[in-house]
């Protein structure tokens, strides 16, 4: 056994060396995304990646660096403080340049990058860089960051793009930030001359849910509202399961009609609320623009991450993030009895399994409370259209002809094309990589555009 440490921190600082002498003489083609895989198969196992994030985001900063990448003296001088960072630039309404960079993506498709090079500073998931959310509208892309930096610049040249001013930090700000980089902006959506942001907001202290504010579009300034805002709370210290996690808030926004928009809210680790009719969490819930009143659709939903309203069809499309395993695409008919809620099993059924699987001990308790059957329809839930073991990081869900659609990935770094057919069963099912987790997808004009959050950027693939 000692002859076997000693040979174990031999080969681990040799790898270290050597690593270390690849970055620092440029000669490595390195990218951040190919540090990260490194990491995960030689050094760490699974249950440890997560502490990983800052080290790799400042292997990213290093990148930066050798690569002569446009401010980074700047960002080398935040010196991890970057959330006050983000809340600064936004602050003073600078301009956001990019930098732009192409390549291959196979199947003949090629993406053009345009990565933000000041502002997008702190991210919902790696530390640095920073997240983000688009909509595009009368010829405009518009993008938000998860500490609330929205710019905007003509769909055909993002060159550059203009700050709007506005009040989105008198909800949320550094008070929540500094608590977790869970604690952010969820989404943006965009539409009749109304923009709508979602957001983890603390409604008391260290209680938190999912929330909405709205404004009329305007690009030289916005004053937003409340739109809405539960009064049911889950606390992060004292919850009924002893469990927290702010990632699991759901805040997908979409249209529904002139009078109504769809808001996904998590169940936040709270399980047992995703089957209580009484509560919001674990939900879709449709939200009257004109007084803010509400209705539930659909219940047993983690996580959902993606929404789509299919109005030629008449159903909504929705992803959902699994536990350890079992992401999912699910269906919802919106010819239904308006008194009917759907649902889809959670956390009763799921392909997935809590983390640490039945082996661990621990999770014995968790499994008779949240048993996770491997099966919807024979309790009594919808079934999903595909689920995915192991989880890809499911996030947003888009339509690009009749019954055409894409479907983004965080973790698999990829996107999906597929279709459905007369019985809305998925078929076609293609996988492209991209190579960065994508946080968010729109498609206009034959084009996809992709907010990738391991370089903050705004990238297009041409179809």
């Amino acid at each position: 056994m000692s002859n076997l440490k000693k040979f174990f921190f031999i080969f681990l600082f040799t790898f270290c060396l050597v690593f270390l002498f690849l970055l620092l003489t440029g000669k490595n083609k390195l990218s951040s995304n190919n540090i990260k895989d490194l990491i995960k198969r030689y050094i760490y196992t699974q249950n440890k990646i997560s502490n990983l994030e800052r080290k790799i985001s400042d292997l990213n900063l290093r990148i930066l660096k050798q690569n002569k990448f446009p401010n980074y003296e700047i960002i080398e001088s935040l010196a991890g403080d970057f959330d006050k960072a983000e809340l600064n630039f936004a602050q003073n309404l600078e301009d956001i340049r990019t930098f732009k960079e192409s390549y291959d993506l196979g199947s003949g498709l090629k993406i053009d990058k345009y990565r933000l090079t000041a502002g997008f500073y702190s991210g919902i998931h790696n530390s640095f860089p920073g997240s983000g959310f688009m909509d595009i509208y009368k010829n405009n892309i518009f993008v938000l960051s998860a500490r609330g930096i929205l710019a905007y610049s003509d769909v055909n040249n993002i060159h550059s793009l203009k700050q709007v001013k506005h009040n989105i930090n008198e909800f949320i700000n550094f008070s929540q930030f500094e608590k977790g980089n869970w604690f952010s902006i969820k989404d943006m959506n965009i539409e009749n001359d109304e923009i709508y942001i979602s957001f983890t907001e603390e409604i008391k202290n260290n209680c938190w849910n999912t929330s909405v504010i709205f404004g009329k579009l305007n690009l030289d300034s916005i004053n937003f509202t409340k739109l809405f805002s539960p009064e049911e709370c889950i606390h992060s210290e004292n919850s009924v399961d002893g469990e927290f996690n702010a990632h699991q808030s759901g805040g997908r926004i979409v249209n529904l009609g002139k009078n109504h928009i769809l808001l996904s809210v998590g169940d936040y680790r709270s399980r047992f609320l995703a089957q209580d009719v009484k509560s919001i969490n674990g939900k879709i819930i449709k939200i009257d623009i004109r007084n803010s009143d509400y209705d539930i659709i659909s219940m047993g939903n983690r996580n959902p991450q993606g929404l789509l309203y299919d109005k030629e069809n008449n159903f909504l499309l929705f992803t959902e993030h699994g536990p350890q395993g079992g992401d999912e695409i699910n269906l919802l008919d919106l010819s239904y009895n308006k008194n009917q809620i759907f649902n889809y099993g959670w956390p009763k059924s799921s392909y997935g399994e809590h983390y640490g699987g039945k082996l661990s001990l621990e999770n014995q308790i968790k499994y008779q409370k949240y048993p996770l059957h491997k099966s919807h329809k024979e309790y009594g839930f919808i079934e999903p259209l595909k689920f995915f073991v192991p989880s890809i990081g499911i996030s947003e869900i888009l339509k690009t002809g009749k019954k055409n659609y894409i479907l983004s990935s965080l973790k698999e770094e990829s996107i999906y094309f597929f279709q459905l057919d007369d019985e809305n069963k998925i078929i076609n099912f293609k996988k492209i990589k991209v190579y960065e987790r994508v946080r968010d997808i729109e498609f206009y004009n034959n084009k996809i555009y992709l907010f990738l959050e391991n370089t903050a950027s705004i990238s297009i693939i041409n179809l």
